[in-house]
């Protein structure tokens, strides 16, 4: 009779995942069931928030409320921070604030990263200053700010783009770096110059993860203006992250607690609706309708119809400029 092998049991790592488990490594659950398990985890949080909390007299609490009010006590003080403390005026002065920061340091990091991606030695060139502006205290620029721009917008705007311009220069370069070498060498077989390939090529090719990191870079930009925000000058709107420091001060204690919460509540709407310009603008990366794509290439392509025919219309001009016994008979 033939033998048999008795069967060898499977070591506990080689066992078949499980379909359909939302605990399967890396696996995917239904966007649903993500949508309800944010919200448990928003409700969680509350109900804590109220557990340590609940008493009607400090004896009772946890907490106490000078250190942390109720849910109820917190945003019931909602309307007295939304017409005492100008509440939107403040929120409309912070986002200014950082959109021309931020936009300062996209104008000035986007292009070095190009330049720093595509030739070592731009990279080696700017290596220090990124290593620098990545790794300085935060704290620390605020008082640079304050002894060469002033306590007023200048600072704040500026302090921002010093923040931010490292972190710009630095996922740029790195977009650039991480686009295959086939690219460039197709582009060279078909004729291109070294900047045509630059433009044409790795740049297009790297603008959706330059875009994807400028996203995520300004909910970073959001957060550090609240510590240039500490800081008012004459009677211009502090914005939130002054709000912050007087409620701190002069109360309420709530206010506190209230912009705390709608700090990010603004960051998230603002993420959410550049990820939906995201999508319009790379609907081959990141599945979108392609509304913006299609209106950016009919703006190139215009622009190259533009160029062509400024391109040959110039010798005719030159022709006609020229004397009339150097026209050909």
């Amino acid at each position: 009779m033939p033998e048999h092998s008795p069967p060898q049991a499977q070591p506990p790592d080689a066992r078949p995942p499980v379909r359909g488990s939302s605990l399967r490594l890396r696996g995917e659950i239904h966007p649903f069931a993500a949508v309800l398990l944010s919200i448990a985890c928003i409700l969680v949080c509350l109900g804590l928030w109220w557990y340590v909390t609940a008493g009607a007299t400090p004896e009772e609490r946890i907490v106490n409320r000078a250190s942390l009010p109720s849910p109820v006590e917190t945003f019931s003080a909602f309307k007295s921070l939304w017409f005492d403390r100008a509440l939107t005026r403040n929120i409309v002065v912070t986002l200014k604030r950082v959109s021309l920061g931020f936009a300062l340091a996209a104008l000035v990091g986007v292009p070095l990263g190009v330049l720093a991606g595509c030739f070592p030695s731009v990279r080696a060139f700017v290596a220090p200053l990124v290593i620098f502006g990545r790794n300085i205290p935060i704290a620390a620029l605020i008082g640079l700010t304050f002894l060469f721009f002033g306590i007023g917008e200048a600072q704040k705007v500026m302090f921002i783009f010093f923040a931010c311009v490292a972190f710009v220069l630095a996922d740029t370069t790195a977009s650039i770096l991480d686009i295959g070498q086939e690219y460039v060498d197709t582009a060279y077989t078909l004729g291109a110059s070294r900047w045509q390939t630059i433009i044409k090529v790795l740049v297009p090719l790297a603008l959706p993860t330059v875009f994807n990191s400028l996203r995520l870079l300004f909910g970073l930009a959001f957060g550090y203006v609240m510590l240039a925000e500490l800081v008012r000058f004459g009677s211009e709107a502090g914005g939130l992250g002054n709000l912050i420091n007087v409620s701190l001060r002069q109360g309420p204690r709530e206010h506190v607690y209230l912009i705390v919460l709608i700090i990010p509540a603004v960051a998230l709407a603002i993420d959410r609706l550049l990820f939906v310009v995201q999508r319009s603008l790379f609907p081959y990366r990141y599945g979108g309708g392609g509304l913006l794509n299609h209106g950016v290439r009919k703006s190139l392509h215009l622009w190259d119809d533009v160029k062509r025919l400024a391109w040959k219309s110039q010798p005719m001009t030159d022709a006609l400029r020229a004397p009339t016994h150097d026209r050909p008979a």
